[in-house]
Order: C-alpha cells, then sequence, then structure tokens
C-alpha cells in the first residue's frame, strides 16, 4: 500500500496545498485580530490537506477516462498503472472523512458545514462535462478557504471572508483559464468544456486577465471592510504585480510557460499575500 500511496500523493502534487492554504491562514488572523490559538490554527492546516487531498484524489479518479487519452496526463497514476481505482477511492474516503472528523473538533458550525463543504468541492470534477465556465466552480471550492479559516476561529460569516472568498473564486478563474489553454483541442475532441474551448486561446487570455483585474479589485474592498491598512494594501499591489508577470508569460501562440504561471507564480502570490496580511494584523497589537 506504501508504494500506491507514493504515487498517489505524488499524482494530486499534495505540496500545492500551498495555493488555498494560505488564504485560510490569512482569514484566521484577521478574524482573530492577532494570532489565533494554536490549536485551531492546527487544525486549520490539516483540514486544508484533507479537503484539498480529497477534492484532487476524487478529480483524478473521476477524470481517469479522459486523463488516459490525453497525451498531456497519460503519465498520471491511475492511467499509467501506479495506483488502482479502489486505492484512489479509499484515499478519497479516509481524507473526507478525517476531514469531518477535523472540522468536528474545531467547533459546531465547522462540524455541521463539513459535508456540505465536501460535496461543493467534488462537484466541481463534472462541471467541465456541463458547462464552459467550469473554472469558475473550481474558484468557489477554493473560496471555501478563507471563509474556513473565519469560522474556525469566530464561529460565524461576515463580510471580509465573503469578499476575500470572491477575489479567490476570480484569481482561480483566471488561472484555471490560463492552464486549460492546453487542452483546447482535446477537449473539442471529447466534449469537454472550458473558456477556451469556447472562445479560443486569444479572448480566454483577455478573460483571464479581466478575472484578475476584479481579484485585484475585491482585496482593495476586503481593505475598506476590514480596516486593513497601508502593509495589507503593499500585498494587494504587490499580488497585481505578480499577476501582472503571469500574464506575461502566456501568449496564444506560445504556451509553453504555462505551467510556471500556474504553479511558481501563483504559490508566490498567496503567500505572498498572506505574508503582508499577517504582518498588518499584528503591527496593530
Amino acid at each position: 500500500m506504501i508504494r500506491p500511496l507514493a504515487a498517489i500523493l505524488d499524482d494530486i502534487k499534495i505540496q500545492h496545498t500551498i495555493f488555498a492554504m494560505p488564504f485560510a491562514i490569512m482569514s484566521a488572523f484577521m478574524a482573530a485580530g492577532g494570532v489565533p490559538p494554536l490549536t485551531t490554527l492546527g487544525w486549520i492546516i490539516v483540514a486544508m490537506v484533507l479537503a484539498r487531498s480529497a477534492a484532487m484524489a476524487f478529480n483524478r479518479f473521476v477524470d481517469e477516462p479522459f486523463d488516459s487519452e490525453n497525451p498531456r496526463t497519460q503519465n498520471r497514476a491511475l492511467p499509467a498503472g501506479r495506483a488502482s481505482r479502489t486505492e484512489y477511492l479509499i484515499f478519497v474516503m479516509a481524507c473526507g472523512v478525517g476531514f469531518v472528523i477535523v472540522c468536528s473538533y474545531i467547533n459546531l458550525m465547522a462540524a455541521k458545514l463539513a459535508p456540505f463543504a465536501l460535496l461543493i468541492i467534488f462537484f466541481y470534477s463534472y462541471t467541465k462535462r456541463i458547462t464552459p465556465y467550469s473554472h469558475f466552480f473550481l474558484g468557489i471550492a477554493l473560496a471555501l478557504a478563507p471563509l474556513g479559516g473565519w469560522i474556525a476561529v469566530k464561529e460565524e460569516i461576515a463580510a471580509a471572508p465573503v469578499l476575500l472568498g470572491i477575489a479567490v473564486v476570480f484569481w482561480l478563474a483566471g488561472l484555471d483559464t490560463i492552464y486549460s489553454c492546453q487542452d483546447v483541442e482535446f477537449d473539442k475532441e471529447k466534449g469537454l468544456n472550458s473558456i477556451p474551448q469556447k472562445f479560443g486561446v486569444e479572448k480566454a487570455l483577455k478573460m483571464s486577465a479581466v478575472f484578475h483585474a476584479v481579484m485585484v479589485l475585491l482585496l482593495f474592498a476586503v481593505a475598506v471592510v476590514s480596516a486593513l491598512s497601508w502593509i495589507y494594501l503593499a500585498g494587494v499591489t504587490f499580488t497585481a504585480m505578480m499577476l501582472f508577470y503571469e500574464h506575461s508569460l502566456v501568449r496564444p501562440s506560445d504556451l509553453s510557460r504555462v505551467n510556471v504561471a500556474f504553479f511558481n507564480v501563483n504559490g508566490i502570490i498567496s503567500m505572498g499575500l498572506m505574508v503582508f496580511t499577517i504582518a498588518d494584523v499584528m503591527v496593530k497589537l
């Protein structure tokens, strides 16, 4: 079982939990107005890892028939035979149950919402079959991170995490639109939907830039409702600059650096914004 587990963890890129995790942590610091209880912070981190792992493994499980035919994805663990569908399903169930259990240790509201959170993140895997705007459903799945971080600390929903969550929706919609440009021809052949497949790569990249501009505006709105200072605003400016750099890496005629734009730049964006946000909160103490 060790070898298939290692294959699954490598396949779902567990290290890419870094995309959503910082938004949960910064939201927790904002909710606490300082350092949240360390036990709560620990549970948030564990919950994020479990939820993201369950979602990614479920996505691989559901998409295996397509992944086995797509040259870009044929080396993933399931198509390549490094792990079986049964092993993937066991992994998904273990992570899902673990997530619900961890949420029950956080607070009552987190426990009640945990099953619904799983339904949302699992549903995303089917959206490419029914709508070209599946990128927004991925955004909604990751938008649960700031909401969850806030709920874990204050056991309530407020304007700040909602706005931060909507910003995450547009961030993910933009970056996933860029990523999907790689599969336009395959999606057309198999009847799968995406913004690049529907509108073409050139227009899709322009739409992605608009989505990211909306994200930046929403991040500024978070400052207004949370009374954050120039430190956070510097973080938003940093985010805008990194997004501009991300879009400079990709051209309709050259998608060779999509992975750099998707993985490296966006990991820096989420971590950077978290650092600026936490610094802002801590300076006020």
